[in-house]
């Protein structure tokens, strides 16, 4: 299954590096995935082209307002903070692939 993910963290920075081990973790297991990072200021810009939306913890007030400015077909993950602080790429890809079937 190919799938575009965007990450949006406030400035993009740290979302950055996440999106990178992110990339590194897919390939080792074999997935298609096209992950991106962006300042959620540029969500509208890539709201139509992506199937997952993933959002970083320190965004948690704003995540239902994120959630209600994509498609009903994106899937929205609020990532955990536990994974997120490490930039554990392979574990937001479990995330993924347990919120999307």
């Amino acid at each position: 299954m190919s799938l575009n993910v965007l990450l949006v963290c406030g400035s993009g920075a740290s979302s950055g590096f996440m999106a990178a081990n992110m990339r590194k973790a897919a390939k080792k297991v074999g997935l298609d995935y096209k992950i991106q990072a962006r300042s959620e200021a540029e969500l509208n810009d890539y709201a139509n082209d992506i199937d997952v939306l993933m959002v970083g913890p320190h965004l948690k007030s704003e995540f239902n307002a994120l959630k209600n400015a994509v498609p009903e077909n994106v899937t929205p993950i609020l990532m955990e903070p536990d994974y997120y602080a490490i930039l554990d790429g392979a574990a937001a890809i479990k995330h993924i692939q347990s919120e999307v079937q």
